[in-house]
């Protein structure tokens, strides 16, 4: 069954370029990101690990820890990681598994369960789809999926933004419009009542239609 939003995130052992970890363990009781490379010293990942580096004090702000995967050996992750620094100037400190069996890869459904062998001999091509977003709660439950091709690089801006939504949605009973940034308002999730809108949002609201109230983003 594939995995859906709401799933519990696979826990598994692996090897990183931080050494063994269990990644339950390792994600503790924050948030985590989990993305993953079809191959070692490609192009557009080059970019994305390179921009991720500059971007994760941002991330380690939110209470979010970050792992790469690429299906590489970890051996191969140290050499790419100097090409990253070189090309982008970005320092990769965030732990990345080398996943040269391809069990990640395949339990969090990346690749079919029934590949054969491990990585080596397989090009980008054949790993196409190992190019996943995960992000993943406090309570080791999938809160999002991001799936890109191999020739789009990500967004990590977006992930960010994702990020401040799900976290401001899971402590407030509120949605995020279009194109939400942090700091702009929000709206009121039609299961509360107006009475208890009162209770939560004693500084009022705007009715836009009776199942559209927006009101300035909750603190805290």
């Amino acid at each position: 069954m594939a995995l859906r939003i709401g799933d519990k995130a696979p826990d598994f052992e692996a090897e990183t370029t931080h050494g063994r970890i269990r990644f339950h363990d390792w994600l503790g009781d924050g948030y985590g990101i989990l993305f993953s490379h079809p191959k070692d010293f490609t192009p557009v990942c080059t970019t994305e690990l390179g921009y991720l580096a500059k971007l994760e004090p941002e991330f380690k702000r939110r209470n979010v820890r970050v792992m790469g995967l690429s299906v590489d050996p970890v051996d191969a992750h140290e050499r790419w990681r100097a090409d990253i620094r070189e090309v982008t100037g970005g320092d990769v400190q965030f732990p990345m598994i080398g996943d040269h069996d391809l069990h990640v890869a395949k339990l969090y459904e990346m690749l079919p369960a029934e590949t054969a062998g491990t990585s080596e001999g397989r090009t980008a091509a054949t790993n196409a789809t190992v190019r996943t977003v995960y992000i993943i709660g406090p309570d080791k439950l999938i809160k999002a999926m991001l799936i890109y091709p191999m020739s789009s690089g990500r967004n990590f801006d977006e992930v960010l933004r994702l990020v401040d939504s799900i976290q401001l949605t899971a402590s407030h009973k509120v949605a995020t419009p279009v194109n939400w940034k942090h700091g702009e308002d929000v709206i009121i999730v039609p299961s509360v009542s107006d009475d208890e809108a009162k209770t939560r949002f004693p500084s009022g609201w705007t009715t836009v239609k009776p199942y559209l109230r927006v009101v300035p983003q909750p603190r805290g």
